[in-house]
């Protein structure tokens, strides 16, 4: 059974910085991806950040409004993916999911099949 466990959300003031965790349980990363997620109140579900397990190496994908700022990662050794933000922005406040299962479409939501209880970011200004 696989399981996603994020930790690292909070407050802050504009401009600083967090880094969110997903510790994943159950699952195999090669060839897959794991992504993040936000959601603000009365918005949909937005990718983030993705990052993909390939033998030739790890590519990543981001989302516009956070190219520059957020950077995704992730420790084999600990089955964590780490999603860095820099330079936060109040518009940056919202419900932050980490997902795992797709082997495509990394950004898009609907494709993952597996998904973590989320952290929330609020960022203040």
């Amino acid at each position: 059974q696989v399981q996603l466990v994020e930790s690292g959300g909070g407050s802050v003031q504009a401009g600083e910085s967090l880094r969110l965790s997903c510790t994943t349980f159950g699952y195999t990363y090669t060839g897959k991806c794991v992504g993040w997620f936000r959601q603000a109140p009365g918005k949909e579900r937005e990718g983030v950040a993705a990052i993909k397990t390939t033998v030739g190496g790890t590519p990543t994908a981001y989302a516009d409004s956070v190219k520059g700022r957020f950077t995704i990662s992730q420790d084999n050794a600990k089955n964590t993916v780490y999603l860095q933000m820099n330079s936060l922005k109040p518009e940056d406040t919202a419900m932050y999911y980490c997902a795992a299962g797709p082997a495509g479409g990394c950004l898009s939501a609907v494709q993952y099949n597996f998904w973590g209880q989320g952290t929330q970011v609020t960022v203040s200004s």
